[in-house]
């Protein structure tokens, strides 16, 4: 199998398979016991909260672990209304934002709260400019997606976090970097966002862990859930260890190559467009300015087909977001790509255990088994 759907999920790295293994054949403990098999398990925790935050550029205690980057995502809006609902009705957000967002914009906007819908350009690309029009004295969130999980577009987070805080200084500012961690370089402590989600099955761990990083600036914020007083009191239930272990160590192994990897996926993706670009009747979609994320269309050839197509041949991409089955790309339609090649798009994505000879095979599949059919 050639997978190249590593947006959607990645396998997990040994690292992170042997520490889920330690946690639930030895290390099983509650870390909240007061006897040493628990203790050690709280210091298992300790040191997991601490690398995470090593990769992050992060306060350790700064990170609270979550079941993923959608909980993450939920807690940070949802957070913020129940903290500065009161002080504005204003919320801003992008056309292309993950389902985790967008649904939770909906869904408050029955309550009462107005939401700006920053729309792309046809690139994928969001500017300074268009978050300072949409900024109000009444807004009271930003929430921007670091790394567009369709396109591969990069927003400059750190200038828009800035940019927020000095027109609307009581604003809240929260990116989902579910797509940007370990892809792209960014310092929890500097980037300016005083929210962010990662996940950790996005980066060679375990499905079900996830991080919200909450700012020293926030120096209270609503807690998601209320028990027994885990992760600072703000996320109670006894903690998922075997998950939550699985994503420190992948974190920690993806940290020392980061930069190794970064570049290698970004030199990939780059022979991969030349590669299709080259090819008539293919169309590249966005500015894929992360390495590990090119959406390609062949229209004339529904999605459908051209990953059966694919399939067949043992490779697996992905239609656009895993997160939206069945639905035509809001990323795609929100930067105005023609309906013809929306319905015909489909998305590659990178790892740093993909190799060059399994993009000149996806190269060669859609030549000689897509191609003809348009």
């Amino acid at each position: 199998m050639i997978y190249l759907d590593n947006s959607a999920t990645t396998r997990p790295c040994r690292e992170a398979v042997s520490a889920m293994v330690d946690a639930l054949e030895q290390n099983w403990g509650n870390p909240s016991a007061l006897y040493g098999f628990g203790i050690d398990a709280s210091r298992l925790l300790r040191t997991a909260r601490h690398t995470v935050a090593a990769a992050m550029g992060a306060e350790p205690d700064r990170i609270f672990f979550t079941s993923g980057g959608t909980e993450a995502d939920n807690w940070a809006i949802y957070g913020t209304v129940k903290r500065l609902g009161k002080r504005g009705k204003h919320i801003i957000t992008t056309a292309m934002e993950h389902h985790a967002v967008l649904n939770c914009m909906r869904e408050l906007e029955g309550r009462g709260f107005e939401v700006t819908y920053l729309k792309p350009d046809r690139l994928g690309n969001i500017t300074l400019e268009d978050l300072k029009a949409a900024l109000r004295p009444d807004t009271i969130l930003v929430s921007l997606m670091m790394v567009n999980n369709e396109v591969g577009s990069v927003l400059p987070i750190a200038q828009m976090a800035k940019l927020t805080h000095r027109i609307c200084p009581d604003a809240i500012f929260h990116t989902d970097a579910v797509q940007g961690f370990l892809k792209i370089p960014f310092q929890a402590k500097t980037l300016g966002a005083d929210l962010i989600s990662v996940s950790g099955h996005k980066i060679h761990g375990p499905k079900g862990a996830g991080a919200l990083y909450i700012s020293p600036r926030l120096k209270s914020f609503p807690a998601l859930l209320q028990g027994g007083g885990q992760e600072g009191g703000l996320r109670s239930g006894t903690e998922g260890t075997p998950a939550i272990f699985g994503f420190a160590a992948a974190a920690g192994a993806g940290a020392k190559t980061f930069r190794q990897d970064s570049a290698r996926e970004k030199e990939l993706i780059a022979y991969l467009a030349d590669k299709l670009s080259a090819l008539p009747g293919v169309v590249i979609n966005g500015a894929h300015e992360a390495p590990h994320i090119l959406s390609i269309a062949i229209p004339g050839v529904p999605t459908q087909n051209s990953i059966n197509i694919l399939q067949d041949a043992g490779i697996c991409v992905s239609a656009g977001s895993a997160c939206a089955k069945g639905h035509r790309s809001h990323v795609l339609s929100a930067m105005e790509v023609p309906g013809a090649v929306i319905d015909a798009a489909f998305r590659v994505s990178l790892c740093r255990d993909t190799t060059k000879a399994e993009l000149d095979a996806l190269v060669q599949v859609i030549t000689r088994d897509i191609l003809p059919r348009i």
